[in-house]
């Protein structure tokens, strides 16, 4: 029990802590689930994410759910998942009481401003760290410039986008570990 009180305090506080939705949050999660309590490794957080994104749901969301099944299996998935939206429920409930009264005070506005600056680099952050971490080939460059570019400026499905990198990777990379590739 100790272990699911301590899977829903730790997702607790990244909900509590950081503004600004899931890529927000994602740094502090690497920190607290890669680095503070090795609950998954630095490649096992990529595919969390990678599948955090392609499942329908919050980013945040998803991610704390994975690593909680990981973790502590079904169980384990409920405390995270509780632990990472708890904290947006008291807030938003909070807010909307409060926002109605002070939605156009310039004070609010001018904060707000600054808290979406913030909320920008974190997110730039996040997208730095997983591109170092995913993108190792040239192929893969070509994929995420391929990607970027058609969503960006093409304004195509981002949905379509990740249905034909999938294919693309399927196809393109092989997938055995290193040492079978060896002994081939």
């Amino acid at each position: 029990m100790k272990d699911l009180f301590k899977l829903f305090f730790a997702f607790f506080r990244i909900g509590l802590f950081t503004i600004g939705g899931g890529y927000a949050m994602l740094p502090l999660m690497e920190k607290e689930a890669v680095d503070k309590n090795h609950w998954v490794t630095k490649e096992e957080m990529l595919d969390i994410y990678t599948m955090s994104q392609c499942t329908p749901g919050v980013i945040a969301v998803n991610t704390a759910t994975f690593i909680g099944r990981k973790e502590k299996g079904v169980i384990g998935a409920a405390f995270a998942t509780l632990g990472v939206i708890t904290p947006s429920l008291i807030i938003i409930t909070l807010i909307a009481t409060l926002f109605k009264n002070y939605y156009e005070n310039p004070y609010v506005i001018k904060a707000l401003v600054g808290v979406r600056c913030a909320v920008a680099a974190l997110i730039l952050t996040s997208t730095y760290r997983l591109v170092i971490k995913a993108v190792k080939s040239p192929i893969q460059i070509g994929i995420l410039i391929g990607a970027f570019i058609t969503v960006t400026f093409l304004g195509s499905s981002p949905v379509m986008v990740i249905i034909v990198a999938g294919l693309l990777g399927l196809f393109l990379f092989d997938a055995r570990p290193k040492e079978v590739k060896q002994n081939d």
